[in-house]
């Protein structure tokens, strides 16, 4: 049996840069209330008529495939994790296949929100271990910016979100090679409401009109709170859970890559687990929440970065929406 390994990464995240001195102009907020509870300070949004979910992603999946040392028409499949697609249909899957000219080759849309990358990380390491495909892109990418309540209403969400997307190459290598050790995969329905945008939807006798637009269905609804109490519960057993199935201790951990939710969600899971400050990556302050796009493009910086090398131990954990929640342990 086969095993998958990341050979290759890349992100791209829009040039407007929002800062929170910013945002304090278009609604009632301020640099020091959002630093505090989400511990961001400064986010990107898309610029209309130039980034659209596709060009971000079609972007990142270039600089990966550059990265792994492949060529386009090498890739066999697309796994592509949004919630923000450019149409209601078809998924942006299809549309970053034809983008790349990479042949009729299959795509697979995912929508598990913040834990999506790694629910298509896993999808895509199934597909390698059994030997259907030798080479995966994997991509998470996010437009939130044009779903907020930027209003006084809606601030607790609209000063966290922001749009970027990231890409990784998943390869087929020998089973004594490094690569994906396990992933974890969990959700609880219950809590489906505490983080959730309900418009469009099907099950409304018409998918948009006035009434929906003037009660704000159209825009994300989250409680902070609830997200909060519950993430720092799941991220910490589902790391624990990966490192447990693998024989491994916190300890020996050299990176862990958190999703990007809220700075202090990380710091919380950092403190607990004992881990000093350089084994574990954070862009949040500069870049906000990506949602699907957070694990992708933060594996990217902290590669340029050279904060990861050959053969570390790296831990992936995500939680989020749905309530849905995953983590991956790997060997670069």
């Amino acid at each position: 049996m086969k095993k998958s390994r990341i050979t290759g990464v890349g992100h791209y995240v829009p040039e407007r840069i929002i800062t929170n001195d910013y945002l304090s102009t278009i609604m009632d907020t301020n640099n020091d209330w959002i630093v505090e509870r989400t511990g961001i300070q400064e986010r990107r949004w898309f610029t209309p008529g130039k980034d659209t979910v596709n060009s971000m992603s079609v972007a990142a999946s270039r600089m990966a495939i550059q990265r792994a040392g492949i060529k386009e028409d090498e890739i066999d499949f697309i796994v592509f994790a949004t919630i923000t697609p450019d149409y209601f249909l078809p998924g942006n899957g299809v549309l970053l296949q034809r983008e790349l000219g990479v042949g009729n080759i299959g795509a697979l849309d995912i929508r598990n929100a913040c834990s999506g990358f790694i629910y298509a990380l896993s999808v895509a390491d199934q597909f390698i271990k059994t030997g259907m495909y030798k080479n995966i892109l994997v991509v998470g990418a996010e437009i939130q910016s044009s779903a907020l309540d930027k209003s006084d209403d809606g601030r607790s969400s609209a000063v966290i979100f922001a749009d970027g997307a990231g890409a990784v190459i998943l390869s087929a290598v020998e089973a004594d090679q490094p690569g994906i050790l396990s992933t974890h995969l969990h959700s609880e329905g219950q809590y489906a409401e505490e983080l959730y945008c309900l418009a469009p939807s099907s099950s409304t006798e018409v998918r948009i009109s006035q009434e929906l637009i003037d009660r704000g269905d159209f825009f994300l609804k989250m409680n902070g709170n609830a997200v909060f109490k519950h993430a720092v519960v799941r991220f910490s057993e589902v790391i624990q859970e990966a490192l447990e199935a693998n024989g491994k201790d916190k300890s020996e951990i050299d990176l862990l890559v958190p999703h990007q939710a809220n700075l202090r969600i990380s710091n919380y899971i950092q403190q607990k687990m004992g881990l000093p400050d350089e084994k574990v990556f954070n862009n949040i302050m500069r870049l906000g929440n990506t949602t699907a796009g957070t694990i992708p493009i933060a594996l990217s910086e902290a590669w340029e970065q050279g904060k990861i090398k050959e053969g570390d131990l790296i831990c992936l954990a995500a939680f989020g929406s749905g309530f849905a929640w995953a983590s991956c342990l790997l060997n670069w």
